[in-house]
């Protein structure tokens, strides 16, 4: 077991790919992955869970079919699961995300934006 703790800024030090999620940390069978995002992703949905959008540096907004959450640096959002959704980044955004391990950035819809799972950084 590491007794170091896990800063954040470094590990966003050691990669410049926006949408491909580096593993970080795990807690039982869920991860904790740092992500750059910027520009539009690609609707999806998790269809058996949920997931959990938590803004380290920048801004994100979320849309759904039917409007949108925006969140800042310091806050988060909880997408249940099975609700489609799109994230959008104006500008860089530093996000942590916490899901289960094996789940597909892109849910449901494989695509250009699919990421390789379990990447560590």
């Amino acid at each position: 077991m590491s007794r170091q703790a896990i800063n954040f800024q470094q590990k966003f030090a050691r990669f410049a790919e926006q949408w491909q999620p580096r593993v970080v940390a795990e807690m039982n069978d869920y991860q904790f992955k740092l992500v750059r995002l910027e520009g539009d992703f690609v609707w999806h949905a998790h269809a058996d869970t949920d997931e959990v959008f938590i803004v380290i540096e920048g801004r994100l907004r979320i849309d759904f079919r039917d409007g949108a959450v925006e969140l800042a640096a310091g806050e988060m959002f909880v997408v249940p699961k099975g609700v489609e959704h799109k994230p959008f980044a104006d500008g860089e955004a530093k996000v942590l995300l916490v899901e289960p391990r094996g789940v597909v950035n892109t849910g449901d819809a494989a695509s250009e934006r699919t990421a390789r799972n379990d990447v560590w950084v």
